[in-house]
């Protein structure tokens, strides 16, 4: 007894072809999805901003006397720059300079300070330092710091105001700390202030050739 092999059947290889067809059209649609996915163009907006910078202000102080011929700026110190921003101005004397004072006067000095650098300023303060007395043809007295009556006024948009102690005389100013003034002073802003020194209707010869001195701090804080 012989046995013959079948023949494939014609219905299995059609399916396997079509199999085969399907996964290779499947295969294929993934392809194309993904290239044109890759390749379409999709809605966009942006914004570059170019300019973005940050710079540090300056404050700066000028002094002027009453008549403008004078003046000091706070960068007249070592190196004429805003590194060190500290000046010492003898050039603009607030007690009117006189050597001929005489009990019972008044000497008035007026000054201007202006923020002339970019930035605001927030404390705005004057510090009177130690009265000394000095002389060559002397009185006696040793007080006269004591007799000098000084009255400090600001003037500000029109308003004037009294920013020393009721009855001060550089005496008692030296003692006092630090003055506050008007503040904020903006960038181009200037505050006018007017000094009033008074020798005391009180000062007797012993007064006579007697001199006082007396620095002043003016500083700017922002």
């Amino acid at each position: 007894m012989s046995f013959t092999p079948s023949s494939p059947s014609p219905f299995g290889a059609r399916r396997r072809l079509s199999l085969a067809a399907l996964l290779t059209g499947l295969i294929g649609t993934a392809i194309l999805a993904l290239s044109m996915n890759s390749s379409l163009a999709a809605f966009t907006a942006s914004i570059t901003n170019s300019v973005n910078t940050a710079a540090a202000g300056t404050v700066i102080m000028q002094e002027q006397n009453a008549a403008g011929t004078t003046t000091c700026l706070s960068t007249d110190g070592t190196g004429n720059n805003v590194t060190t921003n500290t000046a010492t101005c003898a050039t603009i004397n607030k007690y009117g300079g006189s050597t001929t004072m005489v009990p019972g006067q008044t000497l008035s000095t007026t000054v201007t300070i202006k923020n002339t650098g970019t930035a605001s300023v927030s404390s705005f303060t004057l510090a009177p330092g130690t009265c000394t007395q000095s002389g060559n043809v002397t009185g006696s007295a040793t007080d006269l710091c004591s007799k000098l009556g000084v009255v400090i006024s600001q003037t500000v948009g029109g308003a004037t105001t009294a920013v020393s102690p009721a009855s001060s005389t550089l005496a008692t100013l030296a003692t006092g700390g630090a003055l506050a003034l008007t503040a904020p002073v903006v960038a181009g802003a200037t505050v006018t202030f007017k000094f009033d020194v008074t020798l005391a209707s009180t000062a007797g010869n012993t007064y006579q050739g007697l001199a006082a001195a007396q620095p002043l701090v003016w500083t700017f804080t922002a």
